[in-house]
C-alpha cells in the first residue's frame, strides 16, 4: 500500500488564507507564504493555492505567490482557481508549479483539459470536482466555489475528465467542507474505486481518526488539510507518526 500523501489546502482571497464552511462564510486565518512555509517545515508532502475567487473576477492572482513559495518550500506545488487557458497553465509553471487544477474552465469547455495534458503531461493536469449530495443521494460536480450546480453526476463527470487526460483528480465534498466532522466516505469510495488515476480527498477533516477511516475505507492517493492545519489541531508529522509509524 502507497503512503497517502499529506497535502495542505491553501485557499486565497485578496491576498489572504480564508477559510469557511460549506466553502461560504469565509474568514481571514493568515497569509498564504508564512502558512506554507509553516507547513513544509511540519512535513507536508504537497502544498495546493486555490485562488477562491478567482471564477468571479476572471483571473487568478496567485502567480507571484507560487513564485514566492517555490523558492523556500521544496515539495510540489499545485494551484488552481482561474486556470482557464494553455497561457495561464504556462504562466503558472513558470511561477514554479508542479500541476495546475482546473475546474470551471473544464465544465465550459472540457477540451482545456487535453490541451493541458497533451502541452505538460497528465500529472501536471489535476481535475477538481466539487461534489454536493442532491436528495435522489446521487453527487452533483458544482462550480464557482461550490455556488453553482452543472447539472453534471460526479461519476459520469469523473469518467469524462480521465478521458479528456486528466491525471489526478481533487474530489471535494461541499456538504463536508470546513465542518470538521468527517470526510465522506462514501462518496470517496465511490470514485476512488473506479478511478485508474491518482484520486486526492478533500473537505471534511477533523481528527486523525478522520483520515484513519478514509484510508480504511478508499485509501485515497492524497488527503487535502485545511481547517486543522490552520488552526493548528495537528501537522502532518503528527498524521504520519500515528499512521505510519
Amino acid at each position: 500500500m502507497l503512503q497517502t500523501r499529506i497535502i495542505a489546502r491553501i485557499d486565497i482571497k485578496n491576498e489572504f488564507v480564508i477559510k469557511g464552511i460549506h466553502l461560504e462564510g469565509l474568514r481571514k486565518v493568515g497569509k498564504p507564504l508564512e502558512l506554507s512555509n509553516k507547513y513544509y517545515s511540519e512535513g507536508v508532502d504537497e502544498i495546493m493555492f486555490m485562488d477562491a475567487v478567482a471564477s468571479l473576477y476572471d483571473r487568478n492572482s496567485l502567480f507571484d505567490i507560487i513564485k514566492a513559495a517555490s523558492t523556500t518550500s521544496f515539495v510540489p506545488i499545485s494551484v488552481g482557481g482561474g486556470i482557464r487557458t494553455i497561457d495561464d497553465a504556462y504562466r503558472a509553471f513558470d511561477s514554479g508549479a508542479d500541476k495546475v487544477v482546473v475546474n470551471t474552465a473544464a465544465v465550459k469547455d472540457i477540451s482545456i483539459v487535453s490541451k493541458i495534458a497533451n502541452r505538460f503531461g497528465s500529472q501536471a493536469m489535476v481535475a477538481s470536482i466539487q461534489a454536493k449530495q442532491t436528495n435522489t443521494g446521487i453527487w452533483q460536480a458544482y462550480v464557482d466555489n461550490g455556488r453553482e450546480p452543472t447539472g453534471l453526476d460526479v461519476e459520469d463527470w469523473s469518467r469524462k475528465l480521465i478521458s479528456e487526460g486528466a491525471g489526478e483528480i481533487v474530489l471535494t465534498s461541499v456538504d463536508q467542507e470546513g465542518t470538521q466532522k468527517g470526510f465522506d466516505l462514501k462518496l470517496a469510495s465511490q470514485i476512488i474505486s473506479k478511478a485508474p488515476i491518482p484520486i486526492t480527498i478533500s473537505g471534511g477533516c477533523g481528527q486523525v481518526s478522520h483520515i484513519k477511516d478514509l484510508i480504511m475505507t478508499s485509501n485515497p492517493s492524497g488527503i487535502a488539510i485545511a481547517s486543522c492545519f490552520h488552526y493548528n489541531r495537528f501537522t502532518a508529522d503528527q498524521i504520519k507518526s500515528e499512521l505510519y509509524a
